[in-house]
């Protein structure tokens, strides 16, 4: 089997991915992020023209990652309620893999300014359609009550903030985890509660 050599960009964004999440993005410093990748400063420059930079390519991936996921599920033919736990798995699963960066994302997003700050929410914006589109595609068919942003806000707050659970070692996989959340909504989010 070949080995693959880790570029310096792939160095620089996994060192900088540890350090953030575990130091903070403002209490790490290019001095720690030169130590930890073996790097020197023109070169971390070279990679990334700042450290806000080097945020905003931390924690855009996984939200283009949950951004194809659930436009892919948009198109695939599927009862409302198989999606909705299709989309809620995949968001565990991906929140998962990438557990330091959504650590990052959820703390450090407010030092995200200028353009870099305008494409976050733009792919904010983006996600969150795809969660109203699958309610609302719910609605129409009649398996859901409501669609609104409420209910969209209420289910990413579930989904995205289980991140601090997961931290501790929650128990459960990603999908056992979107499958309780799923069962938590049924009451409250489907029009005619299944039988127990």
């Amino acid at each position: 089997m070949l080995e693959t050599r880790e570029t310096s960009r792939e160095r620089v964004l996994r060192v900088a991915t540890q350090l953030f999440a575990t130091q903070g993005y403002h209490a790490t410093g290019m001095k720690d992020l030169e130590k930890a990748s073996g790097l020197g400063r023109s070169s971390l420059y070279h990679q990334f023209p700042s450290k806000e930079a080097l945020l905003f390519a931390i924690i855009t991936p996984y939200l283009r990652e949950l951004i194809a996921f659930g436009n892919k599920l948009l198109d695939t033919e599927m009862p409302a309620r198989q999606r909705l736990r299709e989309l809620s798995r995949g968001v565990m699963r991906c929140i998962t893999e990438n557990l330091a960066a959504t650590t990052i994302c959820f703390r450090e997003i407010h030092a995200v300014t200028g353009e870099h700050k305008a494409e976050l929410l733009a792919l904010h914006r983006e996600y969150e359609q795809i969660w109203s589109r699958v309610l609302q595609a719910g609605v129409d068919e009649g398996a859901f009550r409501r669609a609104d942003g409420l209910a969209v806000k209420a289910l990413l707050g579930m989904h995205h903030y289980s991140y601090l659970w997961l931290r501790t070692d929650g128990p459960g996989t990603p999908e056992e985890i979107a499958d309780s959340f799923c069962d938590l909504l049924r009451d409250g989010m489907l029009s005619t509660p299944p039988p127990r």
